[in-house]
């Protein structure tokens, strides 16, 4: 049973992270100015979340009209700030980083504020998908219930805040989510959805238990041996790869927000490099390791077989 304290613990937490922003962007609107640049990606819309991105065209915006975005964009947590034709299910992405001359003073508060930031956010998260007790269809309506028109997902995403760097360049990511099986957990969770006695459009509630009836079928006559996979594509992702040459280390960071690079007086703003639109046709793989051969058993669920 969900405990009485939950959703008194997640306003908390949430006017926290709030508070923290303001302050946050605050700092980053005063902050002398020595680089941004912004990169400007095409909405998602609603209905079109599943819908495969062969191609994203990209806009750079620069300077303070590159730091005005970013300030909007770190404090955009509901749907209220957007247009009504956007996807409340997935999040904005707003790549690129601004370099900002600081005081150790206000280095240190962008430090901290951020990390305070991001602990909330887990701790919401955490919430959310562990504390709730709710299968993941039911959080979506239990948040939007108690917090009408909050995005989760913006909500989730941590802030970055890296001292001096010497370059920072920006990329593409396309990542696969694997995951391995046993035929028992597939049954389970085929057995799990029957019970459930939901219908899934555009099938009724009969047509849909008749499917699931099928795939538990074809599950349980494979030995108790087969090895099954879920591997699923998942939307390709904005990178960062930052360089230290101190270190002579490469970082590579997820970039769903812009970066912030915190220059102390007489410290060189690092190069920023652009981030190109993405194609997939064109995308040349560094390394692709060879993957063992494999049957698409059960499409909805990117469920395979290895042969």
């Amino acid at each position: 049973m969900m405990r009485y304290s939950l959703v008194e613990d997640m306003r908390e937490t949430l006017n926290c992270i709030e508070q923290d922003l303001l302050q946050f962007c605050q700092i980053i609107s005063e902050t002398r100015l020595m680089m941004a640049r912004v990169f400007v990606l095409p909405p998602i819309l609603k209905g079109e979340e599943l819908t495969p991105t062969p191609t994203i065209h990209v806009e750079q915006q620069l300077g303070n009209k590159a730091r005005q975005l970013a300030v909007q964009h770190y404090a955009h947590l509901y749907l209220q700030q957007q247009s009504e034709k956007k996807s409340t299910r997935s999040a904005t992405r707003l790549p690129g980083a601004l370099c900002l001359n600081v005081t150790a003073q206000q280095q240190n508060s962008l430090t901290l504020l951020s990390e305070r930031i991001n602990q909330a956010r887990q701790y919401f998260q955490q919430l959310v998908t562990v504390d709730a007790e709710l299968p993941a269809a039911a959080r979506f309506p239990f948040v939007h219930q108690h917090f009408p028109g909050l995005l989760t997902l913006n909500v989730y995403r941590t802030l970055t805040v890296l001292p001096s760097v010497d370059s920072i360049n920006f990329g593409w990511a396309n990542k696969h989510v694997i995951k391995r099986l046993t035929p028992d957990d597939v049954i389970q969770t085929l057995e799990k959805s029957l019970s459930a006695k939901r219908a899934r459009a555009p099938w009724t509630r009969e047509e849909w238990a008749e499917k699931v009836q099928e795939e538990l079928a074809l599950i349980k006559a494979l030995p108790a041996d087969t090895k099954l996979k879920i591997k699923r594509p998942v939307k390709v992702q904005p990178i960062a790869r930052v360089w230290q040459s101190d270190q002579q280390k490469q970082t590579q960071l997820a970039c769903p927000n812009p970066l912030i690079v915190t220059c102390l007086e007489g410290e060189t703003c690092p190069e920023l490099g652009t981030l190109t639109d993405y194609d997939e046709a064109n995308v040349t793989h560094r390394h692709k390791p060879d993957a063992r051969p494999a049957t698409l058993i059960i499409p909805r669920l990117w469920l395979w077989k290895e042969d």
